[in-house]
Parts: C-alpha cells; sequence; structure tokens
C-alpha cells in the first residue's frame, strides 16, 4: 500500500514532512529488521533509543520514519509523533488490513495461570467446532502450523501480533485467543487488537523492578479491559464480556474500573459462577461448574487444585461469553492434559516424583509447592531462583515461601543477568533464614542450576517430589547478556539418567558448571 493509505486512518496527531507518497512493504521498529521498502518506527525505552538507528534503517531501504524527534536532513517522508510506541500497533493493523476486526478476539491476562487459561480458551473453542488460533508466550498456533514466539517472551511485539492476526484470516479462522503480559500492555503491543472478551486470572506480586509499584503494575493489566471499551463494532458481532476473578485483590479495581457487561468466578459466594462438589486427585480435579443458571460437571485433567480458578475464568469466558454450548466447556477442559513447563512430569522409571513448572512468583511457588504437598506423603524438594535485573522483593519472599512448605530447598541460578549469582543467592538466603530455614540442613546454595537438580535427585528417596520451579518451557538462561541454551525439562532427564545409570541428554552447559557448592 501507499504510505498514505497507511496513515489514512490514524487517530493520533502527526506531523508529516517529506512529499513522497511512497509503496510500503512492511512496519519494523528494530533497524536491524528493515527490509526494502518498509516504514522503521523509532522507539524510546531503557538504555535505547531508535532515533540513533535512523540511518542505518535508511541504509537498509526504509522509505519513511515515524518518529518522536524533530529530524532535519532525511529525504524521505518522515512522521513525528508524540509517542511512536502508541502509533505502531495501529500502523502494523492498517498494513496488514485490521485483521482483528474480522475475528473474535479473547484476551488473557494476570500474574499466573494466563497460559494454561488461554489453552484451555483454545481447547474449548476447537470442541465448538470453531477454527480458533492461539498466540501465547510459548508459541502461536494458526491452524495446523505451530509457531514458536521465542525464548525469554512476553507478548510478542505489536507488528508480529498484527502478522499472526492477518495469517490467521488468511487461513480462515474466526476465534482467536490471545495471551497479554503486563509489559504488552503497558508497551502498546496490543492495541488495535478490538478485544471482544477479556479475561484476568490474577494480579499478584511480580514485575515490580519495571513498573515501579503493584498500583502501577495493575493499571498495565488493566488496560485489557479498557481496550475492551474501544473495540469498533464487528460483522459477526462484539460479545463485549469482562470475566473477572471476585477471589483475587484486584476485583474491587477492575469492577470499578470497567463499567460493560462482566462476568465474576472464584470460590466465594459473591462470584457468579463456582465451583462446587469438588475433588482433587494426582492428574487433575472435578467439580460442578454452577452459577448464571448454569449447573454442570468438569473435569480438568491438570495437576493441582489453583486450576480450578483457570477452569472457571476459560469456561465464563466461552459458555457465558460466547454462548458456547457446555458440552465444548467440558470436552475443551478434558482435552487439555498438560502445558508445556507446567507441573510437568518426567518420568525415566525413577521412584519418586520430578516435576518441572514455570512457578516464578511468589503466589504460584506457594501453589506449586502445595500441590507437590498433596502428591506424596514423602518430602518435598523444592530447586528455585531469582532473576537478575527483576522484582528483588521475590528474592527474600520465594525463600521464605520454599523454607515453609518444602522439606528441602535448593537455591540457584534463573537467569542472573548482569548482576552477581552470589549477591542474589545471598538476598534469598536472608529470606530463607528468616523463616527458619538452616543452612545446609533445610536449604543449600548451589549456583549451577544443573547440579543443583543433580543434587536435589541424589536427596530424593522414594515418594519424593523433587520440583524445579522458575524456567518452565524456557528455552534459554540468561548470564551476563549471553542467553545460553537451556531447558529444565532436558536438565531433568539429564540428572535423572545419570541417577538410574540409563540413556539419556547431556547436561545443558552454563558457565557455573565448575563451580563448587557454596558453603
Amino acid at each position: 500500500m501507499k504510505l498514505s493509505d497507511l496513515i489514512r486512518d490514524l487517530s493520533f496527531q502527526y506531523k508529516l514532512t517529506g512529499n513522497d507518497d511512497p509503496e510500503v512493504h512492511g512496519i519494523a521498529s528494530d533497524s536491524r529488521q528493515v527490509r526494502p521498502g518498509y516504514v522503521f518506527v523509532a522507539l524510546v525505552g531503557g538504555s535505547s533509543d531508535g532515533h540513533r538507528y535512523i540511518k542505518s534503517a535508511k541504509e537498509n531501504g526504509a522509505v519513511a520514519v515515524v518518529g518522536t524527534q524533530a529530524t532535519e536532513g532525511l529525504d524521505i517522508p518522515y512522521l513525528q509523533v508524540e509517542e511512536s510506541r502508541m502509533v505502531l500497533p495501529y500502523l502494523a493493523a492498517a498494513y496488514y488490513g485490521y485483521p482483528a476486526r474480522k475475528l473474535t478476539m479473547i484476551g488473557v491476562t494476570g500474574t499466573d495461570g494466563k497460559t494454561t487459561t488461554t489453552n484451555m480458551i483454545y481447547q474449548i473453542l476447537l470442541a465448538a467446532g470453531l477454527k480458533a488460533g492461539m498466540i501465547s508466550t510459548i508459541n502461536a498456533v494458526i491452524g495446523e502450523q505451530v509457531l514458536d514466539t521465542g525464548f525469554h517472551v512476553t507478548t510478542p511485539d505489536a507488528p508480529d501480533v498484527q502478522r499472526y492476526l492477518a495469517q490467521m484470516v488468511e487461513a480462515r479462522l474466526t476465534h482467536v485467543v490471545l495471551e497479554v503480559t503486563s509489559h504488552g500492555l503497558a508497551q502498546y503491543r496490543a492495541d488495535a487488537c478490538e478485544f471482544d472478551i477479556a479475561v484476568v486470572t490474577n494480579i499478584t506480586h511480580e514485575h515490580l523492578d519495571y513498573h515501579g509499584s503493584y498500583e502501577a503494575y495493575r493499571s498495565a493489566k488493566a488496560r485489557l479491559f479498557t481496550n475492551l471499551g474501544s473495540t469498533l463494532p464487528k460483522p459477526q458481532g462484539n460479545p463485549r464480556l469482562a470475566v473477572l476473578n471476585r477471589d483475587d485483590a484486584s476485583f474491587e479495581y477492575l469492577d470499578r474500573l470497567y463499567n460493560g457487561p462482566k462476568v465474576t468466578y472464584g470460590t466465594l459466594i459473591e462470584a457468579d459462577v463456582r465451583p462446587l462438589q469438588v475433588v482433587s486427585h494426582i492428574n487433575g480435579v472435578e467439580f460442578q461448574f454452577v452459577g448464571r443458571g448454569l449447573d454442570f460437571p468438569l473435569t480438568c485433567n491438570l495437576t493441582g487444585v489453583f486450576n480450578i480458578h483457570n477452569s472457571l475464568a476459560a469456561t465464563a469466558a466461552t459458555v457465558i461469553g460466547l454462548g458456547l454450548p457446555m458440552q465444548a466447556a467440558q470436552e475443551g477442559n478434558a482435552a487439555l492434559k498438560s502445558v508445556p513447563g507446567r507441573m510437568e512430569s518426567i518420568d525415566l522409571g525413577q521412584n519418586f516424583a520430578a516435576i518441572v513448572d514455570f512457578a516464578h512468583t511468589p503466589n504460584a511457588l506457594e501453589n506449586a509447592l502445595r500441590t507437590a504437598r498433596q502428591l506424596t506423603r514423602g518430602r518435598v524438594i523444592a530447586i528455585f531462583g531469582a532473576a537478575g535485573l527483576r522484582d528483588r522483593q521475590k528474592r527474600r519472599m520465594m525463600a521464605a515461601t520454599s523454607v515453609e512448605l518444602a522439606d528441602i530447598s535448593i537455591l540457584t541460578a534463573e537467569d542472573p543477568r548482569t548482576e552477581l549469582l552470589d549477591d542474589i543467592l545471598e538476598e534469598m538466603a536472608a529470606g530463607a533464614a528468616s523463616s527458619g530455614g538452616i543452612e545446609q540442613k533445610t536449604f543449600w546454595r548451589i549456583p549451577d542450576r544443573g547440579q543443583a537438580i543433580r543434587f536435589a535427585i541424589s536427596l530424593a528417596r522414594p515418594g519424593d517430589v523433587v520440583i524445579s520451579c522458575g524456567k518452565g518451557h524456557e528455552q534459554s538462561m540468561c548470564f551476563g547478556e549471553i542467553e545460553y541454551d537451556w531447558d529444565d525439562r532436558t536438565a531433568m532427564r539429564a540428572a535423572l539418567s545419570e541417577h538410574l545409570g540409563v540413556p539419556g541428554p547431556k547436561m545443558p552447559y552454563l558457565p557455573t558448571q565448575e563451580e563448587k557448592l557454596s558453603s
């Protein structure tokens, strides 16, 4: 399309310099991704200023630039706007023909459980016979095509989101469920997604390093619901529903913020839909879904009673929000047997349980450890770390939680980045000690994550549970500014195979591999 077509419906104020009206062949906010015919959008954030790369983008073939700073001597069109990050998703949407307007869009946000809830909704849509797609922090599913969305991922960048949606329209899909992170919302990556239904799992302690406060973090999450109110009418109709967790501390804030149609879920009597007659077992949970004139049984085949909330949210969004039959909810809930890196069992024939989970927040770790406790009469041995350059408050909190709920806690690396790993472990050890932990008796510090997993397995007795938390499905770990190939599931299999003397994968390499157990 022409540049004039791209910006025709732009609702933001802008100043356009340059008389050319070039053909546009793509949108990019990274100058290295610019190809001939692209529009380069210069973003400012953190330590990076995209305006410094305008020359590089032009050399790569950019035919126009969008930015916030006045510029001189540029011989291609320049669109000066107040906030280029806000404009980017709308330019991308315009380039791809506003694909979200042709789809029924369901957004899921929250601190914990959003990937699982996203997958549950997707399975219910499929069970209802709908042509559905999914974009999560693990992958994008477009019909039979599954695309990896990255290593350390949040919501994909706005041009990627709109490109995925356009591919879904081309594949003749009708419904999409999109997992939306706080970073994605704060950075406007999910704007122009024209949501019809917005779901929140919970809003607990996370990402305060980025957002600065719980209130700011909560406000970022809330953008999913304010965006819901700006969705334009669609030919297929607009369900327009907010699905809120009545049990969560965020409820009153979100309830006041969004004045449109809503449904609440939870265990409290005030919730619109609730679980009754709950029966929990090792391989899942069964309950009656009750409320809003509905009463039917659901079976969730995921380990952990906390998945009741995820199941309630997914069922409310689809049965109440979209009017799908209860049979679809039953089949969809039952069809989801696992989510990568979520309470994922690793079994090489050992006489104790080995589990990998993504729990990397205090609330998620508590849920994971309580679930692990329910799985055994033996001991719970937990391995986890705390990320560098991230929320420091979590370090003490998570270590304290583990000392209280696990029998043995092993503190180790989890993406230390440019922080000193020993300093992170020192803070965690202080949190463990503050809750009565005794070093080298109830908790250990082992910097190398592979060695930490090996050590946990060496301690395991028949019937124990060894659970490695924090990495889940992720495929890399960051030391300094280098991402090393790392998968907790591979590491667990490697350690188990060594322990059992059976064939298995090699332990992935980390730069801490040669370090000895810290005293």
